[in-house]
């Protein structure tokens, strides 16, 4: 028996309600910079240096428009392109300190956000967050997953 048949409809009301989180939190975020660049500099910090190519795919845009936002990133002095010691054909685009310190801080005002935000709940429902946090770290686990697999 598939654990969703003892709620029906509770996946989808529970997607329902996380996309609209989700949603939400990436309008209250700071306009400095485009989603998918934001993406793409949060890529790097999780997954370390990668390939233009690579970036592209993982973004889902083509890589010439990769290259064009890398070399506007790069301007801007958030990423660097360095050479592969394993390949010297191969050049990967790195994050500088002002692209980690970038993430960290863009992370952090969403962090604070939702801290506000969960300010406002009862004790009953912030125990029901805690309760449910293995759940979710469980769901962004897998959707990295999911993410990395489609692209590959």
């Amino acid at each position: 028996m598939n654990r969703q048949d003892n709620a029906p409809g509770a996946s989808a009301d529970i997607g329902a309600a996380l996309y609209g989180l989700a949603t939400r939190a990436a309008r209250r975020l700071p306009r400095d910079m485009s989603l998918t660049s934001a993406a793409t500099l949060a890529t790097l910090d999780r997954t370390g240096p990668r390939r233009i190519t690579d970036l592209a795919a993982v973004e889902g845009v083509t890589q010439p428009a990769m290259t064009t936002l890398v070399r506007v990133m790069e301007e801007s002095g958030l990423v660097e392109r360095r050479g592969d010691a394993s390949d010297k054909r191969v050049t990967l685009v790195c994050l500088t300190e002002a692209g980690a310190s970038y993430v960290r801080t863009r992370r952090q005002a969403g962090v604070h956000a939702f801290e506000r935000l969960i300010s406002e709940l009862t004790g009953d429902e912030v125990e029901a967050l805690v309760a449910a946090l293995p759940a979710l770290k469980h769901l962004a686990e897998l959707e990295n997953q999911d993410r990395e697999g489609a692209n590959q």
